[in-house]
């Protein structure tokens, strides 16, 4: 299904192909990523827990992102706010729109199961851009905290500054 086409961007559903581009791609980049992660997108998918989302530029995969409705983890989890889970985009298709549009056609989805929405970012500079894109977009705090490995991290103890410590933030989208 696509979603969105404008301005050579198109955003569509994931498929199987996508997933050996943006490892590949990923993995050029220095980025530790394997298969398995868009695999397991593809199998949400499938199944009805996550609607996949794949972003083209110039007709080439750029990016991708995923919609959860009913997450089962996470700072919001069990409040009826779908999540967003896993963006991403290619550095060589950076600053052409390309993350904007997918956040605005994961935030519509998110809009159609809730009134708010949610992610959780990485604290590490390699998000950054990530970072300052979601507080532009009106996303905010939660106010529990760092966690990490999925859980609250409590004050003052030892963790680790890799992909699994996260901020959550939500936006109110009506």
């Amino acid at each position: 299904m696509i979603y969105s086409e404008k301005d050579g961007i198109r955003i569509r559903d994931l498929m199987q192909e996508d997933a050996q581009i943006f490892t590949d791609g990923e993995n050029a980049q220095g980025w530790n990523t394997s298969i398995d992660k868009f695999l397991l997108r593809l199998r949400d998918q499938a199944n009805g827990t996550a609607v996949a989302l794949a972003a083209e530029y110039l007709g080439r995969p750029a990016g991708y992102i995923n919609v959860y409705p009913d997450p089962a983890t996470g700072a919001f989890a069990g409040t009826g706010w779908p999540e967003i889970v896993d963006f991403g985009v290619l550095e060589r298709y950076r600053r052409h729109g390309v993350g904007s549009r997918l956040m605005d056609v994961a935030e519509e989805i998110a809009a159609g199961y809730a009134d708010t929405v949610w992610l959780g970012v990485g604290l590490h500079s390699g998000y950054g851009s990530a970072q300052r894109m979601y507080v532009k977009r009106g996303y905010v705090p939660d106010g529990s905290g760092v966690w990490f490995r999925d859980q609250i991290c409590p004050p003052y103890t030892d963790c680790c500054n890799d992909d699994d410590l996260v901020l959550y933030v939500s936006k109110r989208l009506r």
